[in-house]
């Protein structure tokens, strides 16, 4: 994720962080201490969002260690103002899997709520609702009236919580997988529509919130069409095998040229008979403007990128694309296409505008 730094790893997953969480840290300390004008005030406010975002750590966790026991990688965790993201490779295909995935991460709150429960009431008992607002109140208190707070959060049933992937596995034991995933939008979007209303007249918070959901859901739907509407099709059928390839020591000059003459923004770098890296159209702008035309490419290429066999299907690399703004399609080692994003959905609107004619010229005849 752009504008995050690793800081860290755990179970062998990448841990970042972003660059907006320093902000946030920030904005408590100053709240904090401008509440009572008290510098220890500060400190603990900064230690229980540190506090917080453990926990957050542990959420996330609690995703990635159960999809890793159904054989998918997690490739990071980012910490951001609103939380916390598991990028996994895919979600799983089974709709019992994904629905145990989906609540491993609110289940590791309820054992950290429970835990501090049992503390607390050894302790003489738990501080009010309001102690989680507060500036002062019982430390452990607050943490685990957070921890409720995640769990019925992020149950609701509205992408991207955990509650619209738990709806949508429990839709998909019934139903298609892609029928699933838009109803399981839709809910969420009716209830970002109601945060949204509510916002306004009560907590413009809730706007916000609205505002994620919404987009949340829509992206879910929009991806889950995507990987149905091209189920089946190999990448063959959408690769680019008309395009130019560059060479390591060729100069960014030799990009610019192929750029302006209207044939591609995305290079592969082709040394010999192997592909050696990657030229996007993002690193040609910022290497021209660090170095000028005369750099080589093979200083300012790509080295790690990923690639496409032409027999996979498009469903199996759309994660991958999604990824990377082109895939070099290798047939044995050998080049032999692209796969664009741009490509592949002209691909998937000549599909449509074919099956759109198709259906005008042969009319169903009612019996």
């Amino acid at each position: 994720m752009k504008w995050s730094w690793r800081i860290g790893s755990i179970a062998g997953i990448d841990l970042n962080v972003h660059v907006t969480f320093w902000l946030l840290l920030g904005w408590v300390a100053i709240s904090y201490y401008t509440a009572r004008q008290s510098v220890a005030d500060a400190f603990m406010g900064v230690v229980f969002i540190l506090s917080l975002f453990v926990v957050v750590v542990l959420h996330e966790l609690g995703h990635a260690l159960t999809a890793r026991r159904f054989g998918i990688p997690t490739r990071d965790i980012t910490l951001l103002p609103i939380g916390g993201v598991a990028r996994l490779e895919r979600m799983p295909d089974d709709p019992k899997q994904e629905l145990l995935v989906a609540l491993a991460g609110p289940a590791v709150n309820v054992v950290i709520a429970a835990v501090l429960f049992v503390v607390l009431q050894l302790g003489g008992g738990t501080g009010p609702l309001t102690d989680m607002a507060g500036v002062g109140g019982s430390f452990f208190s607050r943490l685990l009236w957070v921890n409720i707070s995640l769990v019925l959060f992020n149950l609701l049933p509205a992408f991207p919580m955990d509650g619209g992937r738990v709806l949508r596995a429990l839709l998909a034991m019934r139903m298609d997988y892609a029928r699933a995933t838009r109803v399981a939008a839709t809910v969420g979007q009716v209830m970002a529509v109601i945060f949204g209303f509510v916002g306004l007249f009560y907590n413009p918070f809730l706007v916000l919130i609205a505002l994620f959901v919404w987009m949340g859901a829509a992206g879910e739907s929009a991806t889950v069409q995507m990987r149905s509407a091209v189920g089946g099709v190999p990448v063959q059928r959408a690769m680019i095998t008309d395009f130019r390839a560059l060479a390591p020591d060729d100069s960014l000059a030799r990009a610019v040229e192929h750029v302006l003459a209207g044939f591609q923004e995305d290079f592969p770098v082709v040394d010999g008979d192997r592909v050696a890296g990657v030229l996007t159209r993002a690193e040609l702008l910022r290497a021209l403007a660090q170095r000028g035309v005369e750099a080589r490419i093979g200083q300012v290429m790509q080295r790690d990128f990923e690639t496409a066999d032409p027999r996979d299907m498009l469903e199996g690399v759309l994660e991958r694309l999604q990824r990377r703004r082109m895939l070099p399609v290798l047939r044995n080692g050998q080049l032999v296409g692209l796969l664009t994003a741009a490509n592949l959905g002209e691909l998937l609107m000549i599909e449509n505008a074919l099956r759109a004619g198709s259906q005008r010229r042969d009319p169903v005849t009612p019996a």
